[in-house]
């Protein structure tokens, strides 16, 4: 199956609507897909800042409300 998509006319917006759709359903219909080895790497260094006090977490909602706003051109919270 071959899926075309309008890119050229698609705003970031929506492009990262769909990117959002996309991986919704992977994750819903795919819980067993791997992640590679140099996921497991970025992740420990991050939990590493956060526990050192360096960086911060958001949550999924959060993170993409933020982004939202900021593609709004409102500033994130």
């Amino acid at each position: 199956m071959s899926v075309v998509l309008p890119l050229e006319q698609m705003t970031l917006a929506e492009k990262l609507e769909t990117m959002e759709c996309l991986w919704a359903d992977i994750s819903r219909t795919s819980p067993s897909v791997p992640s590679p080895a140099w996921h497991k790497v970025i992740l420990d260094d991050r939990r590493r800042l956060v526990a050192e006090g360096k960086l911060k977490f958001l949550d999924w909602d959060t993170a993409i409300n933020d982004l939202k706003e900021e593609l709004r051109g409102n500033s994130a919270s």
